[in-house]
């Protein structure tokens, strides 16, 4: 595990739905970062995992829509 300090990744500057798949997926990985890199029972756990939970529920979202237009 690295030794450098790990940082809440900030909220992008659009609503989830409005990011591009790429903006989706980089924000994704921010989150993950960043709940792996804090202690378990850290207060902003709650918070990053709700965002991590939004990101998943935007790209079953558009998966389902995909699917559909398959």
């Amino acid at each position: 595990m690295s030794t450098e300090p790990v940082t809440a990744p900030g909220r992008p500057p659009h609503k989830t739905s409005e990011l591009t798949t790429s903006e989706l997926a980089r924000w994704r990985r921010e989150l993950e970062q960043a709940i792996t890199g804090i202690a378990p029972g850290a207060p902003a756990q709650a918070d990053l995992r709700n965002a991590l939970a939004e990101v998943d529920a935007e790209e079953e979202d558009r998966a389902r829509i995909a699917a559909r237009h398959a």
